[in-house]
């Protein structure tokens, strides 16, 4: 059997915490409009010719109305996850995504607004980190969960 080479698509994703971090450990999740109760992190894909920082910053501001942040840290390398068959037949020619994760703090004053021009999201919430499992889609948990435990393994939330 021949083994096809996986397409991913290159995306950044954003652990955003509240801005009374350190104070408060809260994560902000969002629930997306074309998918029921599929709560995730804001993430999209990398344009050609942009770096992943810049990407992170154009896609928080598109999908939660603010890119006022503070970068905390970076996950050092990428993480893939393949799409299940329920969504991967309105990605292809994608198999799944690559992504770069940032956690990132929002900086006093910044307003979260998910009424976007294109909005993404029809609801979103700030949550522990020990609650998130009750919110996240099935197919990024390992993903999550890798992921998380880095950062707090570094100390960070």
């Amino acid at each position: 059997m021949e083994h096809k080479e996986k397409n991913y698509r290159p995306n950044v994703a954003a652990i955003v915490l509240s801005s009374s971090y350190p104070l408060k450990c809260e994560i902000l999740i969002a629930s997306r409009i074309d998918i029921k109760d599929a709560w995730q992190f804001p993430q999209g894909g990398i344009d050609g010719n942009e770096t992943p920082q810049e990407a992170l910053f154009r896609e928080l501001k598109e999908e939660i109305g603010t890119n006022d942040i503070e970068i905390i840290a970076e996950y050092p390398g990428w993480v893939s996850y393949d799409f299940p068959a329920s969504v991967a037949k309105n990605m292809a020619p994608f198999d799944g995504q690559t992504q770069k994760y940032y956690l990132v703090k929002l900086k006093k004053g910044a307003i979260v607004n998910i009424n976007t021009e294109i909005p993404e999201f029809g609801e979103y919430k700030f949550v522990k980190r020990a609650k998130l499992n009750e919110y996240i889609t099935f197919f990024k948990r390992t993903v999550y969960k890798k992921v998380l435990k880095h950062f707090k393994e570094e100390g960070y939330i």
